[in-house]
């Protein structure tokens, strides 16, 4: 066990020493681009495209929509690394593979993190292509990314998550929607391992525990951020409802379409936020 950890550092360490001998100047702000978000790169100055394959120690995205690439770049005025696709525990990969990006964009010093997804909602307020501001989330996955033994060089082994998500970053986004006039939501977000789309009374249990959208992503790297000491802002983007009075079927194709409808609100609050950072 202790070999295996101990190999796992000195491969977040190759992996941060192979990126700052290819792309030279490091950022400070990492952003994880989500199922249908992959467009936002479109708008970034692009100054180096690594495709994920060749990045020594790095898991290989096997999911549609998510092209698998790290993207170096300006966007707002602000030098950016940008996630062109995430992992996901249902693909397979365990937690410490889920989350070694987010472990290397903290060696090559990352200090805020910004995490997009898409996710269903079950708040009756919520309509399909809101956007909706992460506050909080509730963890149901399976395995915590922090479990095994703790190194004290990566973050403590209790780490406080009474604000995983940055208060000051929510407040930034809240602002800039009122003065575009844009529509956005707030709420928890439910992480689960998935695959499958949830039941209607799985829809039902989410929104009884407090959670407002569910997805299979993201609260892995937002603890794994928080352990190492970076500020977080999280949205979620509704592409589907459920519960008991939802009869639609989704589809990831229908994700994904979702998804990308909501990407000109997406881009013009994050691009505003980096803007203000």
């Amino acid at each position: 066990m202790e070999k295996t950890e101990r190999t796992y550092l000195d491969m977040i360490k190759e992996t941060a020493s192979w990126l700052r001998s290819e792309v030279g100047e490091l950022p400070k702000i990492g952003i994880i681009l989500g199922t249908g978000l992959g467009d936002l790169v479109n708008y970034i100055d692009i100054k180096t495209e690594i495709d994920y394959h060749t990045i020594p120690n790095f898991p290989v995205s096997t999911v549609e929509g998510h092209s698998g690439k790290l993207i170096f770049g300006m966007l707002g005025g602000k030098y950016i690394v940008a996630m062109q696709g995430r992992f996901h525990f249902y693909e397979g990969y365990d937690m410490k593979q889920v989350t070694f990006p987010v472990r290397v964009m903290k060696e090559i010093g990352v200090e805020i993190l910004f995490v997009s997804n898409a996710a269903g909602g079950m708040n009756k307020e919520f309509m399909v292509g809101d956007v909706m501001v992460i506050t909080d989330h509730i963890n149901l996955f399976p395995e915590n990314p922090l479990r095994g033994r703790n190194f004290d060089e990566l973050g403590p082994r209790f780490p406080a998550m009474t604000e995983p998500y940055s208060q000051a970053l929510i407040n930034m986004a809240d602002d800039i929607a009122k003065e575009n006039k844009i529509r956005i939501m707030h709420g928890v977000y439910v992480g689960t391992q998935g695959p499958t789309f949830e039941t209607p009374a799985e829809y039902e249990y989410f929104r009884i525990i407090g959670g407002d959208a569910v997805g299979m992503s993201t609260v892995p790297e937002v603890i794994v951020a928080n352990h190492a000491g970076m500020r977080v802002f999280g949205v979620s983007v509704i592409t589907d409802l459920g519960g008991k009075d939802i009869k639609e079927v989704p589809t990831h194709e229908e994700v994904q379409k979702a998804a990308i409808k909501a990407q000109p609100v997406m881009t013009s609050i994050i691009t505003q936020m980096l803007e203000r950072l």
